[in-house]
C-alpha cells in the first residue's frame, strides 16, 4: 500500500486461516490489506495462529509480529475485534468469553447486518468429522498440506521469473479432486444446517480455505477463505452489501507492491 492511498472503510471484515507461525502464511499481503482497510468490527474467524505447526518446529517471522501489532492497534483505535478460535489455535478456546478492551474471544458470534439479517460467525471445524473424530488423520493431512505449500512457493518463484502471476498449486489440486469438491459441499451443507437450527439468516466461517458466498436452501452461506492460498476476506460494505475480496488479484507480481482492489464476488443487500 502506498502511504497516500485512501483507506476503505467497511461495517465488518472477516478473515481466517492466516496460520501465523508457518512459512506458507502470506503475512506481507495481509498487512497490506489491513493497512488499506478499516472497519467497525474485525472478525478473526479461527486458525489465526498455527499452534499445530509451532509445536512441531518454531518459525515466527517479524511480519507475523507486525500482523498482531496491527490488529492490536486497530482495537486501540476503536475497532471491535471478535476472535473465534479454530482447531489450529484451539489453545485459545480456554479463554472463551474473555474480553480485553475492544477484543473479545468466544466460540461463536452473532453479527447484525445493516439490513437486519443475523449471521452466525464461527470457524467451522466443529462440522469437520476428520478433525473431531480422527485427529491423527487431520494432523497427517496437515503435514501433507504444508509440503504442498512448500512446493507451491518454488513453483511461483519460477513463474515470477517467467513473468507469470501467482498461482496456487494446492488450490488447483483441491478443486480438481472429486472427493475434495464433495467434501466442500458437505461441509457447507452442515454449517448452513447449523445456522438454520440457530434461527439466524446466514453463517460466516473459514476452515476449508475456499471462499464463496451462496444460498443453501434459504440460508446465506459465506466462507471468507484463507491467507495461505487465496488471500481472501469477506467484508460488509457500509451500504450492507457483502463482498469477497481476493487480494492477490489486486497486487503486482512483486508482493511488496500494492495496487487498488475490487470485489471478487458480491451479494445484494
Amino acid at each position: 500500500m502506498i502511504a497516500d492511498d485512501p483507506v476503505t472503510r467497511y461495517r465488518a471484515i472477516w478473515i481466517s486461516d492466516i496460520h501465523l507461525g508457518t512459512r506458507g502464511c502470506k503475512a506481507e499481503l495481509l498487512l497490506d490489506f489491513l493497512r488499506a482497510t478499516d472497519s467497525e468490527r474485525l472478525y478473526l474467524v479461527g486458525d489465526i495462529i498455527d499452534g499445530w505447526q509451532l509445536r512441531k518446529s518454531w518459525y515466527w517471522a517479524q511480519t507475523h509480529n507486525d500482523v498482531i501489532q496491527k490488529v492490536l492497534r486497530k482495537a486501540r483505535k476503536g475497532t471491535e475485534v471478535c476472535y473465534a478460535p479454530g482447531n489450529h489455535d484451539e489453545m485459545l478456546r480456554s479463554f472463551e468469553e474473555l474480553r480485553l478492551g475492544n477484543i473479545q474471544i468466544a466460540d461463536r458470534f452473532i453479527h447484525d447486518m445493516k439490513d437486519g439479517r443475523r449471521l452466525l460467525v464461527l470457524h467451522g471445524d466443529q462440522f469437520d468429522s476428520i478433525v473431531r473424530y480422527a485427529r491423527w488423520l487431520a494432523h497427517l493431512g496437515d503435514t501433507a498440506y504444508n509440503v504442498t505449500l512448500a512446493a507451491n512457493h518454488y513453483v511461483n518463484v519460477a513463474r515470477r521469473r517467467l513473468g507469470y502471476p501467482y498461482w496456487s498449486l494446492s488450490a488447483y489440486l483441491k478443486h480438481r479432486v472429486k472427493n475434495a469438491v464433495e467434501y466442500i459441499d458437505r461441509f457447507a451443507d452442515a454449517v448452513a444446517d447449523a445456522a438454520r437450527k440457530e434461527g439466524v439468516d446466514g453463517v460466516v466461517c473459514g476452515h476449508i480455505h475456499f471462499a464463496e458466498i451462496r444460498d443453501i436452501d434459504g440460508v446465506l452461506y459465506c466462507n471468507d477463505g484463507d491467507w495461505v492460498e487465496s488471500c481472501t476476506a469477506l467484508v460488509e460494505r457500509l451500504d450492507g452489501q457483502l463482498e469477497i475480496i481476493q487480494w492477490l488479484d489486486h497486487r503486482a507480481l512483486d508482493p511488496l507492491l500494492a495496487s487498488p482492489f475490487r470485489p471478487r464476488q458480491t451479494v445484494p443487500a
